[in-house]
């Protein structure tokens, strides 16, 4: 899915927190009423975790209740929404005004009739800082980013894998019954959500191999970018044609199988292509049956396009801004430009944080 990395120019990334700023674009604003408290806040060095446990605590909240749409990264400026179980007869403003955490500013607040939950979101902006970029790479690697608003391929990026990567192998070996699940059953849906990201990066790989990743084969699924409704694709006929010929336009994409008991199958040539990804690992469809608890299963689009897409240079470097749909990662456009070289950011340098835990 990735050109070979070897060939790629190297560019720093993320050598600061401020080199790697998103910022969450909502699917809905909050409703004005309702029991739930709906807080936009901006963290720096948390995790989105850490963050709504923080602000859970102080206001009185089960963290069990908090919801939001999306995990963001904890080495940057990241900026989101989420909700707390705030009952009407409270009043959150003192509260808030009494919060103070080095690593967490809250923007703005109003009521909300529910929790948000994963995926309630529209999408996320992102402005990220390229440091260290070989002058005579710059123009090059500028130019791939740019041309991620034709499409890119939409691949899983290494950080659904775990830190050691090992994370699908392991889910593996439990649904085949070889290993016992983790005791925290919190973590059995973090390596089930592993394992499709795997699946489906096969899948995709496969495609892009042979070039079909944004055309369309008789039986795909596919998926409107306007609306996000999906159709199945005829494996003949006028109507494949027209699927064709959108697809070439832009206008859809055919999608890829996040694997579950309930996932809608592709036919033909498509659903050829998705079993051979099964039985490569060994698996069937009714391997997921089991596990209907951690996953439904659903689509995903093969190719996406970055939208708001500026680059600029800067002294030594490059500074890129673009919009995703959700879902999509960053590091997934800016690998097909570059070889990302991310060191551990060292806290070192940070001054003494006097909040809760790190």
């Amino acid at each position: 899915m990735l050109p070979d990395q070897t060939t790629l120019a190297p560019a720093a990334f993320k050598s600061s927190p401020e080199d790697f700023v998103v910022e969450e674009i909502p699917a809905y604003p909050p409703s004005g009423s309702g029991e739930h408290l709906y807080l936009t806040f901006r963290k720096r060095l948390c995790t989105t975790d850490e963050a709504v446990r923080v602000l859970a605590r102080a206001l009185g909240a089960d963290p069990r209740g908090c919801g939001y749409a999306g995990q963001k990264d904890k080495v940057g400026v990241t900026t989101q929404a989420a909700t707390f179980p705030v009952p009407m007869k409270v009043d959150p403003a003192p509260l808030l005004s009494a919060f103070e955490d080095p690593r967490i500013t809250v923007l703005e607040w109003a009521r909300h009739n529910g929790k948000l939950k994963p995926g309630h979101l529209h999408g996320n902006r992102f402005t990220v800082v390229l440091r260290d970029v070989p002058a005579e790479a710059a123009d090059g690697i500028a130019a791939a980013i740019r041309a991620a608003k034709d499409g890119f391929p939409n691949a899983f990026g290494p950080q659904r894998f775990g830190r050691d990567g090992d994370n699908p192998e392991r889910a593996l070996g439990w649904l085949a019954g070889k290993e016992r699940g983790p005791r925290d059953k919190r973590d059995h849906r973090m390596l089930f959500s592993a394992l499709q990201s795997l699946l489906f990066n096969e899948l995709l790989a496969r495609r892009v191999a042979d070039g079909t990743w944004s055309t369309i084969l008789p039986g795909d699924v596919a998926k409107k970018h306007d609306t996000g409704g999906l159709f199945t694709v005829p494996a003949s006929g006028p109507e494949l044609e027209d699927a064709e010929r959108r697809a070439r336009e832009g206008l859809v994409s055919a999608t890829g199988p996040i694997f579950g008991a309930s996932m809608r199958w592709p036919e033909a040539e498509a659903l050829a292509l998705e079993r051979a990804v099964l039985e490569a690992r060994g698996l069937e469809p009714r391997s997921f049956d089991a596990f209907r608890s951690l996953g439904e299963g659903t689509r995903r689009p093969l190719r996406v396009f970055a939208e708001d897409v500026e680059v600029e240079p800067i002294p030594g470097g490059l500074r890129a801004r673009f919009v995703l749909p959700k879902g999509t990662y960053a590091t997934t456009l800016l690998g097909r430009a570059c070889r990302l070289v991310e060191t551990r950011y060292d806290r070192a340098s940070e001054p003494t944080e006097a909040g809760p835990e790190a």
